[in-house]
């Protein structure tokens, strides 16, 4: 009989949970039937098959050079982001030094700046770092965007580490950046994760970005996506939109579902602190 009521407990919880599953995901099944469906004014337009796909891949340069340009734009993101969060969030969590507060909230109040007001700084900086209409110099602009919630993220990540642990480092004989690297690095391994996923998704999916600072064939795969969608006479190609949607959204759902364990872990880090 206990063993009964609890099950009736937990029914709302489950009724919940169910509902905003089914909420969440029929978006995304919606999608992926429809890119395989026949749909007037597309290349599927006759029973069910993958001719919208097909659309996809070669249209004007390919596929696989606007996936590329995704790819190295978001490698780029992640590794600077991950790089300079972590010896900030370093910095800001273990060492003193004046006016250390208020740089932290000048960092986080970058936040609140609206996004679209420091293209054109951001369009001129590269500009004279010769990194104009690059593909590495927009992964250092969206990395700039990531920096202050990423900074944030490892300062409570490293935080949450008791300081003993670094100590026994120092004694052994490690320096700090040699503790760091050595030990450190291992215990905030779940902010590590989920600053480098947040990075990830913002710099695979951005638009506005290489809108401003790219063109022709170095475009990433969201913009040649809005690119191609529009056909003659301004008629829009849903099956190859649909498509294309799906092969945006595989790599981060794969990401994501990979990576879940540690980025609930990340975001728990500092919850639990003293």
């Amino acid at each position: 009989m206990s063993a009964l009521m609890r099950g009736l407990s937990r029914t709302p919880y489950y009724v919940l949970t169910g509902g905003l599953a089914i909420l969440f995901l029929y978006p995304m099944i919606w999608t992926a039937v429809s890119s395989v469906s026949p749909q007037p004014g597309s290349a599927q337009t006759d029973g069910y098959g993958f001719g919208n796909y097909s659309t996809v891949v070669n249209y004007q340069a390919g596929l696989w050079t606007y996936l590329g340009n995704s790819i190295v734009i978001s490698v780029v993101a992640v590794v600077v982001t991950v790089l300079v969060s972590t010896l900030g969030g370093y910095a800001f969590a273990r060492f003193t030094f004046p006016g250390k507060n208020l740089l932290f909230l000048l960092t986080l109040a970058i936040l609140m700046v609206p996004y679209a007001t420091l293209l054109i700084p951001l369009m001129i900086w590269l500009k004279t770092m010769h990194l104009n209409n690059t593909l590495v110099g927009v992964g250092l602009v969206l990395a700039v965007f990531q920096l202050p919630f990423a900074t944030f993220m490892m300062r409570i990540s490293f935080e949450a580490i008791p300081r003993e642990m670094e100590e026994a480092a120092l004694v052994d004989g490690c320096g700090s950046f040699s503790a760091l690297r050595r030990v450190l690095l291992f215990a905030v391994k779940p902010g590590l994760i989920t600053v480098g996923l947040f990075a990830f998704l913002a710099a695979w999916n951005d638009f506005m970005v290489p809108l401003f600072l790219l063109g022709g064939d170095k475009q990433p795969l969201p913009l040649a996506m809005v690119n191609m969608r529009q056909q003659v006479m301004g008629v829009i190609d849903y099956g190859a939109t649909q498509a294309g949607v799906v092969i945006l959204t595989v790599p981060c759902v794969v990401l994501f579902l990979v990576l879940q364990r540690h980025y609930v872990n990340g975001f728990m880090s500092g919850a639990l602190k003293g």
